[in-house]
């Protein structure tokens, strides 16, 4: 008898964790936990000072406060399950929330590599043309380059999430992962997964190749301008404008090159268990870092904050 779609789409699928650490779960919590409160809280706390100080209201925050809600979509997508795994082993999610999961994962980790892409053009433009600076980057061209990044992640995630949803699954319906990692839930088809990884690997390439050769080209122009000044304060005062950017684009792109590479040429080499590791590292990391290090390194951001806890009722600062 001829089976259809249906019977061989399963109606949910069992996360298991971290193979081979099951007896550590609840420990493992502890960081996990630990940091997503630090990334919640955090990044929260940047998003309100960016509404509500008008010091400011410039694009490089505007920016900073995309990279903020971006990285909260992308972390709350997959923490609070893992935490649900590892403290009440809720391991089931339905067929429908995991492509919902899948998506937002995505979607929003492209999202991060585009946010950190304009970010560096924006240090670009304020440290190469600083006169023209507030005339180059209006709300308006920010509004629309953000927009530009969302839908660049929406438009080439539906597909996958597509081609994931047509798979006949005949393999079992457990992955072994704390949340919906494409190829992981892929390779419990018994089809042909070879479109889903060409497809992967396409995606990866046009958003992560295409940033870093952006975000590469922007310092390159940046570092020929700062080596063109002769005054040691501009040389200091420039770097210290790039130098959270640049911790940003490290917490970022460090896991995922890991993972990027590790899946393809050390796959027998790498414990599975590691592999995991750093996927949640490549989520967690990023949401967690950015706020406490834009808060160290940028001064606006720690004037403000002194402002609020002081009680000071002055709501205008100096920008740079």
């Amino acid at each position: 008898m001829m089976l259809n779609q249906t019977d061989l789409t399963p109606a949910s699928f069992i996360l298991n964790g971290i193979p081979g650490l099951e007896d550590m779960h609840m420990w493992m919590s502890l960081p996990f936990c630990s940091m997503y409160a630090v990334a919640v809280v955090g990044n929260c706390g940047l998003l309100y000072l960016i509404r509500y100080e008008d010091s400011l209201h410039r694009s490089r925050y505007y920016f900073l406060a995309m990279l903020s809600l971006t990285d909260l979509v992308m972390c709350s997508s997959t923490i609070p399950k893992a935490l649900c795994i590892f403290w009440f082993h809720l391991r089931e999610i339905s067929f429908e929330e995991c492509l919902f999961q899948m998506f937002f994962i995505y979607t929003f980790t492209g999202m991060e590599s585009g946010v950190l892409m304009l970010m560096a053009l924006d240090r670009y433009v304020a440290i190469c043309y600083p006169l023209r600076y507030s005339t180059i980057l209006t709300n308006p061209v920010i509004a629309k380059a953000g927009l530009a990044t969302f839908l660049r992640g929406v438009l080439l995630v539906i597909p996958l999430t597509f081609i994931i949803k047509q798979l006949p699954y005949c393999r079992g319906n457990i992955i072994h992962h704390t949340y919906c990692d494409h190829l992981s839930v892929a390779k419990l088809s018994c089809g042909n997964i070879k479109i889903n990884v060409i497809y992967g690997l396409m995606v990866a390439l046009l958003v992560g190749g295409f940033d870093i050769l952006c975000i590469t080209i922007s310092y390159t122009m940046i570092l020929w301008a700062v080596v063109s000044l002769f005054s040691a304060e501009a040389w200091r005062k420039a770097f210290s404008t790039c130098t959270a950017h640049i911790c940003a684009i490290v917490f970022s792109y460090s896991p995922a090159f890991f993972c990027f590479f590790s899946h393809r040429f050390g796959g027998h080499l790498i414990p599975p268990s590691c592999h995991i590791i750093v996927a949640n590292i490549y989520l967690l990391l990023p949401p967690t870092m950015n706020p406490i290090v834009h808060g160290v390194k940028t001064k606006q951001i720690q004037d403000c904050v002194i402002k609020i806890f002081s009680g000071s009722k002055d709501t205008k600062s100096h920008s740079i």
